[in-house]
């Protein structure tokens, strides 16, 4: 039997507390724009999603303690300018750990030109700003 995936529904990202949920939420509803499709939960512990127009991203205020990056390497998204998500984060004081870059990912015989950029989110998280050219 095959698998009846359709797509991604959601990635969940948590947030140790109220202030981490709100870097969280500022960091990727304020500066990248993503729209917020639903909240629950309470003040203390509020659980909003934000739809990047391909899924939403589950961000929660209940972290354990100690988090660690797991086995979640990054989250990328499909943008319109790798540079303008770069300069808004940049502009936020988040870390940028890869400038934008034309990078040609691939074979010789299948080549995949892309635009690439990469910095740390608000609760250590790498996020990949990509496009297809």
């Amino acid at each position: 039997m095959q698998p009846k995936i359709k797509g991604v529904h959601h990635i969940a990202i948590k947030g140790k507390g109220i202030e981490k949920f709100n870097e969280l939420l500022h960091f990727y509803h304020d500066i990248l724009g993503m729209p917020i499709a639903r909240r629950w939960g309470t003040d203390e512990l509020p659980v909003v999603m934000v739809d990047t127009g391909a899924g939403m991203l589950e961000l929660f205020a209940n972290a354990p303690d100690e988090q660690t990056g797991g086995a979640l390497r990054h989250l990328a998204f499909a943008v319109e300018s790798v540079d303008d998500c770069i300069e808004a984060v940049r502009a936020e004081g988040y870390q940028i750990t890869i400038e934008p870059k034309d990078m040609l990912l691939g074979t010789a015989d299948h080549p995949y030109p892309v635009r690439l950029g990469f910095c740390i989110g608000p609760v250590g998280e790498e996020v990949e700003f990509f496009t297809e050219k």
